[in-house]
């Protein structure tokens, strides 16, 4: 069954044009999720520190239908599905009353911190309910154009000391021209290597067809993130 929990956006969420950004969007989800999480006793402090267990996002798929912007009610929708595997799918809504300004498609996995291995999915049942995934598309893996570096900092950082899957989106959105950003429709997401405290990585990007092929790579040459969005 759906799990919901409503919010009142904030002035700080907006960006230069006055609309929530997609970052920010992603941080109501997730603490949607996380009260979700808290909600069946399995809170992630409790996992981390009892069972050395932790949640780690492997994709996201975002579509956005709709502007927010500062002061409006709003109310996250959040369930989980059947799982297959290692893969622990995960869904969302953003609504304003009735419209849908906002949906997601999630896939994270569990690790066992200690081994450092995968775990089953299966291993804490939520309650499934079915959602089809959103149709954004996959990152492009072609030939793409250096935009510049950045350094992961205190400021991105979640309790693993690596950078926290809710700000790449900020960070995508740095890499592209303040006109574009307003247009956004969608982004997907797929995290392949942690970006850890400290690291430099280099941002490639390229514009074609209304949406951005990005893809990130530190400075071992190990390519944390590709990514696509769409305008």
């Amino acid at each position: 069954m759906k799990f919901v929990k409503e919010y009142t956006t904030r002035w700080h969420d907006t960006d230069a044009t006055r609309i929530v950004r997609p970052t920010q969007l992603l941080v109501y989800m997730q603490e949607t999720s996380n009260a979700h999480l808290d909600s069946t006793g399995h809170n992630l402090d409790r996992l981390r520190d009892e069972h050395s267990l932790a949640f780690l996002l492997s994709k996201t798929k975002i579509a956005l239908y709709a502007p927010l912007y500062a002061h409006e009610q709003i109310r996250v929708e959040t369930f989980t599905a059947e799982s297959r595997a290692f893969g622990f799918n995960r869904y969302y809504r953003i609504l304003r009353g009735d419209e849908v300004v906002a949906a997601a498609d999630t896939t994270w996995a569990l690790i066992d911190l200690n081994s450092r291995q995968l775990c089953k999915a299966d291993a804490f049942d939520f309650g499934f309910e079915h959602e089809p995934s959103l149709d954004i598309g996959l990152p492009h893996t072609g030939e793409l154009e250096l935009l510049g570096e950045r350094r992961i900092v205190y400021s991105d950082l979640d309790y693993n000391m690596h950078m926290n899957n809710t700000r790449y989106a900020d960070m995508l959105c740095d890499f592209m021209p303040l006109e574009d950003v307003p247009a956004i429709k969608g982004m997907s997401l797929s995290y392949l290597h942690e970006a850890a405290f400290g690291d430099v990585i280099k941002i490639y990007a390229k514009k074609s067809d209304g949406r951005y092929s990005f893809r990130t790579v530190n400075q071992n040459g190990v390519t944390c993130l590709e990514a696509e969005v769409l305008i």
